[in-house]
């Protein structure tokens, strides 16, 4: 199971690291949509960025100390639960054109449980 957990963080961790940057950073699309589309105040952005960058972080450190990875896998599904009810407010999952980019943080949030589960099981 140590492997399959290993993988999944660092798999994570690209992924949210990638998507934690522009936001940390305030470059790109990115961080414009959120405030346009989702409503989400200015001042959260950077912050939200910073979550999704501490939680990579984190997950790469969980290879090797898996507590670590665990508190910072419980940390991006609660970041995930929060952009999903953004999502939702947004009304994207009615829309079929919204609806495949709003699915991101759902996948996201079941990975991140998912890694919850497997460094668990290899604690």
């Amino acid at each position: 199971m140590n492997i399959v957990a290993d993988v999944l963080s660092i798999l994570l961790a690209l992924a949210v690291a990638g998507a934690g940057f522009p936001k940390l950073l305030n470059k790109g699309s990115t961080p414009a949509q959120l405030r346009e589309h989702l409503k989400v105040r200015a001042g959260l952005v950077p912050v939200i960025g910073l979550a999704e960058v501490a939680a990579a972080v984190g997950l790469i450190t969980g290879v090797f100390w898996h507590p670590l990875g665990i508190a910072a896998a419980v940390g991006l599904v609660l970041v995930f639960v929060g952009a999903v009810g953004y999502h939702g407010r947004a009304g994207d999952y009615n829309d079929p054109k919204a609806r495949g980019g709003a699915m991101g943080p759902i996948v996201l949030g079941l990975i991140s449980a998912a890694a919850i589960v497997t460094l668990g099981l290899s604690l």
